[in-house]
């Protein structure tokens, strides 16, 4: 249908019909309430609509109505025909994955006018009709024949999307007890307190009890329901929260009010949480547009990491995705190009970590490297660049060559690309949950979940190995 054509009124005959076929999906739903601003949650929230009288999400009525209007625009009349009335009877709703045709018939002709009376119904699936009702049109006088026009294509992101499931795999595991490091204003306070109330966490707050108490009242928080661990200082506060990790009386950190360096010397210390594994970061990107999240990695710990640390960098993100479900991730091995270049260190690193994955001194993934990010991700990328790779267009992993890289990636995420930016601190007694100052109240909840999933995890796999 590569023309619209019009009938005239002298054309159309009583009796004739034209109908169109319409199956009702999620983005239906969506674009309907962006574009009328109708936000009724009988149609965009699920969790209300399974309460209300129909226990599913149902369409707006008026975009079955505007199903009516398509016909009479485009097909019959078509092009020329002036709205003049028309009246609607819902009969039936309309829900996710229904297959609604429309059908409107000329009913009558009134010649001094020009108007037409066209009957209008619309029916599902089964033959039931939805809506019926009577449309009153001016008729065109003159013969229009126009190519279609081609709408622009509408992607709908849905930012966080990643988040919520992660959240959502967590709804029958016992929150983890975390030490809160110095959460001395309100703002950190209220992150914590959002996690407390997900089930995520059952917070230790660690820091000056006077300073935690003022920051309380500026919330209306009564602190007098989580436990309380007075210190002096923000460096007594991380040197107590990680003795608590050391000890067993917590089973992860979460950063408060102190800066990150202050936090990590204490955590990357020999008398901190170092196991014989490095201590690396793993930031997970919700990006709108991508279909799975990114987990980019060390971009925020390790600043120049030796080949031997990017072995455990590695490795801890492959523990880490596997832990959510994943059970062999791709893992890209970043760089600037796809060859391996003796002048440029990142690709000769990349080669041998692959080798080392061949030699199983990394486990658990499909890795390959170097690959430019655009390959990583796109399989169109890989293949104008003829780059055959079970990794290229399918990654999970992003390893990056240093921490600079790392960084500006993220940020470009970010800021560009509207990605969200969750994380954790692994390869320690207990993960450490950096609660960045860019991040918002969803990508928080996000590293919570990651740290709950990580901790269960690894207490089953050990238990599994002690039982074995």
């Amino acid at each position: 249908m590569s023309r619209i054509e019009n009938r005239t009124f002298d054309e159309l005959q009583v009796g004739e019909s034209a109908s169109i076929v319409r199956t009702l999906a999620q983005k239906d739903i969506e674009l309907f309430a962006i574009m009328s601003g109708d936000v009724n949650p009988a149609h965009v929230d699920e969790e209300f609509a399974r309460s209300d009288m129909f226990h599913r999400v149902i369409a707006h009525g008026m975009w079955g109505g505007a199903l009516i209007s398509t016909v009479l625009g485009t097909q019959l009349p078509g092009p020329g025909a002036i709205y003049l009335s028309q009246s609607l009877r819902f009969r039936h709703p309309v829900c996710l994955g229904d297959t609604i045709t429309v059908t409107v018939k000329v009913a009558g002709k009134n010649p001094e006018k020009k108007h037409v009376l066209l009957d209008c119904v619309a029916t599902n699936e089964n033959g039931d009709v939805v809506i019926s009702g009577t449309a009153e049109v001016l008729a065109p006088r003159e013969k229009i024949s126009r190519e279609r026009v081609t709408l622009p294509e509408v992607k709908l992101l849905e930012r966080g999307r990643h988040y919520r499931k992660l959240i959502e795999m967590t709804k029958d595991l016992a929150p983890i007890r975390t030490a809160v490091v110095h959460p001395v204003d309100s703002a950190a306070l209220l992150s914590v307190i959002d996690a407390a109330r997900a089930h995520l966490i059952i917070p230790v707050l660690v820091g000056p009890e006077a300073k935690l108490q003022a920051a309380a009242r500026q919330i209306d928080l009564d602190l007098s329901m989580y436990e309380v661990r007075n210190t002096l200082h923000s460096h007594a506060a991380a040197e107590l929260a990680v003795s608590l990790a050391r000890e067993r009386k917590v089973e992860a950190l979460m950063r408060g009010s102190l800066d990150r360096d202050e936090l990590m010397h204490f955590v990357d210390s020999p008398q901190g949480l170092r196991t014989n594994r490095r201590i690396s970061h793993v930031f997970v990107a919700d990006v709108p547009s991508y279909s799975q999240p990114l987990f980019i990695t060390d971009a925020a710990v390790n600043i120049s990491p030796t080949l031997e640390e990017k072995r455990d960098i590695v490795q801890n993100a492959i523990d880490l995705v596997r832990a959510l479900g994943i059970v062999q991730p791709r893992v890209a091995i970043l760089s600037a190009r796809e060859t391996v270049s003796a002048r440029m260190p990142s690709t000769l690193d990349a080669a041998v970590l692959c080798k080392m994955a061949d030699r199983g001194q990394i486990t658990g993934a499909l890795i390959d490297g170097p690959l430019g990010f655009d390959v990583a991700v796109s399989e169109q990328a890989a293949k104008a660049k003829g780059v055959v790779s079970p990794v290229a267009g399918q990654a999970n992993i992003f390893v990056v060559p240093d921490l600079e890289s790392g960084n500006m990636l993220t940020k470009q995420l970010e800021q560009f690309a509207d990605a969200q930016g969750a994380g954790l601190v692994i390869g320690g007694l207990a993960p450490v949950i950096p609660n960045r100052r860019t991040e918002d109240a969803l990508a928080h909840l996000g590293s919570c979940a990651l740290a709950l999933l990580w901790v269960r995890n690894k207490q089953t796999v050990s238990a599994s190995a002690a039982n074995a």
